[in-house]
């Protein structure tokens, strides 16, 4: 998109803690990606971005990363991984750099919000007992997601971490972060020509 429009592209300031954080895993070296370079621009919390006529309003909102953002336009919120429908849950919180304290933080920012604004979701999973595909909820709704709902801070995060530690890591979680943290880019070119994505493995004791 950005080569056929020329659009910019930007992403939380905590990128540049995801982009530390993997720069081991991955042994890249010179090949790591600069994460300000990559990016057209890091935002932080607060801060406002021109699209149009619509003025978009950044909400950090770290635990599930701590590059996540949200991006609120007038009453509408697009909150990222950070929350699910209801019936479903929140984001996973054991990621490198993630914490589930934070997470229950930035939940708890976003439902502080007036009742009928409306958070638009990055993913949807359907249940047994819902099939249909769902894109948004209101605040009101989300406010008795089935994973905080009567938790406090102390009990979100036992549960959270009880969860992820049996949750095994996304398939393509180490392919995905290599072009994510170039903002789309693919590797560059060996002296062969060929690109390659990396894939640490961790043998056993």
């Amino acid at each position: 998109m950005r080569g056929q429009t020329g659009a910019k592209i930007g992403i939380g300031r905590g990128v540049e803690q995801v982009s530390a954080l993997f720069a081991p895993v991955f042994n890249l070296g010179e090949q790591h990606p600069n994460v300000r370079v990559a990016f057209d621009q890091l935002f932080e919390p607060g801060d406002m971005i021109l699209v149009g006529d619509l003025t978009v309003k950044v909400l950090a909102t770290p635990g599930h990363t701590p590059a996540c953002v949200a991006y609120q336009v007038e009453a509408a919120v697009f909150v990222g991984d950070t929350l699910f429908r209801p019936d479903y849950g929140t984001a996973r919180a054991d990621f490198p750099g993630g914490d589930a304290r934070q997470l229950f933080e930035s939940i708890t920012q976003l439902l502080s919000l007036p009742d009928a604004t409306v958070l638009y979701l990055c993913h949807d999973y359907p249940t047994t007992n819902r099939t249909t595909p769902c894109h948004q909820v209101t605040v009101a709704e989300q406010r008795s997601n089935l994973q905080i709902l009567n938790r406090d801070a102390a009990a979100f995060v036992a549960f959270r971490q009880a969860r992820d530690a049996q949750l095994s890591a996304p398939r393509l979680l180490y392919p995905a972060i290599q072009v994510n943290l170039a903002a789309g880019r693919m590797p560059n070119a060996d002296a062969n020509g060929q690109r390659y994505l990396k894939l640490p493995i961790r043998e056993k004791a």
